[in-house]
This record gives C-alpha cells, sequence and structure tokens, in this order.
C-alpha cells in the first residue's frame, strides 16, 4: 500500500445535509455535486470560484450533464431531463412511497444506471435500473438496501457496485451491456465504516468513500487496498476525479446525524494531484 500522504483542502465550504454525486461536466469545466436531503444542486469552477445552487422540489440522488445539454436527474419520483433553456420533463415517473432516489452513473453507452433506497433502508427496499434517452426503462437489481456507487472499467468489461449495508465492492462481468456474474471483490471491515460512492481512475483502480469512515481507499482490480486518504469529516459520501487534467479528486460528505460534526463536515473537499481519472460519458439524451 503506498504511503504517500494526501492532503485535502476545501473546495467549497458549505454544511450539506447529505452532500453526494461529485460529477465533473467537461461541457462546462466544472463540478456538480448535491444535497441529497437539502434538495439542491451545486455547480463549482475551480478555476473562477464560480459556484451556483439550484433549489429542486424534491429530493435529488445524482444529476450528470447530457449530450443534448442540460441535466439528467434521479430524483424521489423518478427520472427526469433538465433542458438547457431550464424547461423540466419527466423521462420515467414512478413514485413510490418511502423511497427515493440515490446514487446514479452513466455507463460507456450513454445509459443512466439509477439506484433508489427506501428512506428508512429496509432491505430489498431498494433497485438499480437503466435507462435510455428514448425514456426506456428496465429494473436490472431489485433486491437492494441502499444503492451506491456504480461504475465501469476503462475497458468497459467490469461494472463495480455497492449496496452498502452488505460493506461490500461488488464486481460483474460486463457482457453485451448488461452485468453477469456478480461477486464481492472487497469487503470493508468492522470499524472502519460503510462503502458509499466510487469511482474508478485511468489504470482500473477503485477509488471509494466510506461513510463514518473519514477515508477514501484506492482498491486495485484484483482487491488489494492500494492507497487510504484519511479526511477529518467522518461521513465521506462520494468521489470523482476533476479538473482540465482529471488529475484533482473531488470528495464529498455529510452533516446528518452527526450532533457536533467537524467544521469541513458537509463540504466539498478536493486533494489535488491524487491519481488520473478517467473521462465520464455523457448520458445520451
Amino acid at each position: 500500500m503506498t504511503s504517500k500522504t494526501f492532503d485535502y483542502e476545501v473546495a467549497v465550504r458549505a454544511e450539506a445535509i447529505l452532500g453526494e454525486g461529485p460529477t465533473w461536466d467537461p461541457v462546462h469545466n466544472r463540478l456538480i455535486w448535491l444535497d441529497i436531503l437539502g434538495a439542491r444542486i451545486n455547480t463549482y469552477d475551480p478555476v473562477s470560484g464560480h459556484r451556483t445552487v439550484r433549489v429542486t422540489d424534491q429530493h435529488i440522488g445524482a444529476a450528470k450533464p447530457r449530450t443534448g445539454g442540460g441535466l439528467v436527474l434521479n430524483l424521489r419520483d423518478g427520472v427526469a431531463l433538465l433542458d438547457p433553456d431550464d424547461s423540466f420533463r419527466w423521462l420515467h415517473h414512478e413514485p413510490v412511497p418511502g423511497r427515493r432516489a440515490n446514487d446514479a452513473a452513466v455507463a460507456p453507452d450513454g445509459s443512466l444506471w439509477a439506484g433508489t433506497m427506501r428512506y428508512d433502508e429496509a432491505p430489498g427496499g431498494g433497485t438499480l435500473s437503466r435507462l435510455t434517452g428514448d425514456g426506456s426503462f428496465e429494473t436490472v437489481l431489485d433486491d437492494v438496501a441502499v444503492s451506491n456507487g456504480t461504475g465501469w472499467s476503462p475497458d468497459g468489461r467490469r461494472m463495480y457496485y455497492i449496496d452498502s449495508p452488505t460493506r461490500r465492492l461488488d464486481v460483474f462481468d460486463f457482457e453485451a451491456g448488461r452485468p453477469v456474474n456478480r461477486r464481492p471483490l472487497v469487503e470493508i471491515e468492522e470499524g472502519a465504516g460503510f462503502p458509499d460512492g466510487l469511482t474508478v481512475d485511468a489504470d482500473g483502480c477503485v477509488w471509494v468513500a466510506l461513510w463514518d469512515g473519514g477515508a477514501v481507499r484506492r482498491y486495485t482490480p484484483d482487491g488489494t487496498l492500494d492507497r487510504v486518504i484519511t479526511l477529518p469529516a467522518p461521513r465521506v459520501t462520494a468521489c470523482a476525479f476533476g479538473g482540465a487534467d482529471l488529475t484533482d479528486l473531488y470528495i464529498t460528505t455529510a452533516t446528518v446525524g452527526l450532533e457536533a460534526p467537524h467544521p469541513v463536515a458537509g463540504s466539498l473537499l478536493v486533494v489535488p494531484g491524487a491519481g488520473k481519472g478517467l473521462p465520464q460519458p455523457l448520458f445520451a439524451g
């Protein structure tokens, strides 16, 4: 395991209830991130420092750039499109009482893989579904508790996935656009927190945020722990590479449930030069 020390910086000081979903937007050269329970879409331009905040009508789990401009949104009641002119329309509307959206990712083919979970985190209450730009919808996993990080290897032949209460980072073979042969790649030990969001780097390694673990870990494709970034905020939720050369690791954090949050809890953090990320595909819609 690399013993190098990684120093974090506060990119955006905030008090997000549940900061999540960092995503680099290559079209506008900005970082998109969310406050799920605060129902906010935030953007941050690291060059100019310019920031925006958009309040949504319901809890939001993910916001990803689209090939047609605007964003695709994973919302409490389904998946919607936000057009460049700020108009809003549902792509798939499926409200389920007691359930909300959570993390989502765009696959190499431009489809959105959108996760859900129950507010009470009941086992089997969540799903992972695949949506395309024409609105076609398919539930891929239907026995999930807290659907979280999803990502693909650089060659697109593997899919990584986290259902947080399992304490596992699972891997699938990805064949003809479908995940098969699910198996555990990593099991997070007791006391180290729960795996949450993830990102895959250009070397094919998987970076995993640890909720209640105060850290981001990097695992090699064979599941070996390779690097650890230790952070003072215990509730680390997700990570993504950004910046012009995709070498800066952006990390979201949360304050929810903490009686005395650390001063940087809820902020967007960044570790400059942490590694080399992969360009993320845009949602094909």
